[in-house]
């Protein structure tokens, strides 16, 4: 099977019918993006893609439309793939979930898709992108392309298949409580309007914050929903006339959050303790290739120095047989980890051999 992750600078579907003819291979998936790599090769306006063939594994994949209209029926199209309770030869269940994260609603899928497969799967993918404009993204399934859409391939392993998850970002504010928000917009925190609270936090910490180019300062200074045993990051977007700021996913009423900071060193280290829980994942098996995503705002936040943390997943992995993408949001949903939607997270994948 092939797994294609591809800028939108592609006309989608001549692509994906020349893949299609050039390799013929049983299923297709994959989604759009906003920067892509195979191994440390790494650039925007590229197409990186993965073949996997062997035995061990069994593959199927499903489409689900519709996600802003009516995100349950999109969930229900899906969930025919999860087949785990027919086939026992194949213990180790999980999923890729790439999705429209535009579209919204992924926490409540990913959290329904969890309750509906009564937690065997571990979930893992991220949202489809488009080099970070923000317009409209795709997901793949054979040489179709679907925006507002949800695509899921499942994968039944006869061995463990690992999953690393890892941000490195910490808090750099005192604990703020959300006291207003709606969906994606943050309001108030400490019933003090957003801006203001970021505003003053850039003053402390000798930061520059101007309102009208917010980014920059919103890409090195990220939000944290304290989660109880470490920190689910939220990346600020856009500020909005009346104060408030605009997500890259919600921020919930009355959580505990804080305003967190990284740098390269930590983005790094978090990829290779990524990869290393990946590997030992594995439980002693070898490692054939692994699926690597992060955040399309590590990407912008780390410039050119994003190779870097590629080069410390290869060094951890042993090997540069990886490809993956950044996403708007990353998913990942397993025993013992953050459950969920999150942002400027690594998360590797590592298949076995």
């Amino acid at each position: 099977m092939l797994i294609v992750f591809a800028s939108p600078e592609f006309a989608f579907q001549p692509l994906l019918s020349a893949l299609e003819t050039a390799c013929q291979p049983r299923l297709l998936v994959g989604c759009s993006s906003a920067g892509e790599f195979s191994g440390c090769s790494t650039g925007t306006a590229s197409v990186s893609v993965m073949a996997i063939r062997t035995d061990d594994i069994l593959f199927r994949a499903g489409l689900g439309k519709g996600l802003r209209s009516n995100p349950s029926s999109a969930l229900d199209q899906v969930m025919p793939v999860f087949s785990g309770g027919d086939h026992p030869e194949f213990p180790y269940r999980s999923a890729l979930v790439l999705t429209d994260a535009l579209a919204g609603y992924v926490d409540e899928i990913i959290h329904e898709m969890t309750v509906r497969t009564g937690g065997t799967y571990q979930l893992f993918g991220g949202g489809a992108a488009d080099d970070a404009e923000f317009h409209e993204t795709h997901v793949f399934i054979g040489t179709e392309e679907h925006t507002d859409a949800i695509v899921v391939l499942e994968m039944l392993s006869k061995k463990p298949i690992g999953l690393g998850v890892r941000h490195g970002w910490q808090p750099s504010s005192p604990a703020l409580r959300v006291t207003e928000a709606l969906g994606n917009r943050l309001v108030s925190l400490n019933a003090t309007p957003a801006v203001e609270v970021f505003a003053e936090h850039a003053h402390a910490t000798g930061q520059t914050f101007d309102p009208a180019d917010p980014l920059p300062f919103f890409l090195h200074n990220v939000i944290g929903i304290d989660t109880g045993d470490g920190y689910k990051l939220r990346v600020p977007l856009t500020l909005n006339d009346d104060g408030s700021i605009s997500c890259a996913a919600e921020v919930p009423v009355g959580a505990t959050v804080r305003i967190m900071a990284a740098d390269v060193s930590s983005a790094c280290e978090a990829a290779r303790q990524a990869s290393a829980a990946a590997l030992a994942g594995l439980e002693g098996g070898e490692h054939a290739g692994s699926l690597l995503f992060d955040c399309a705002a590590t990407r912008l936040r780390l410039g050119r120095e994003f190779g870097a943390e590629l080069d410390a997943v290869a060094a951890t992995l042993g090997s540069d047989n990886f490809v993956g993408c950044n996403t708007y949001g990353q998913i990942a949903r397993s025993t013992g980890q953050f459950s969920g939607f999150h942002n400027c997270t690594a998360i590797v994948c590592a298949i076995p051999r």
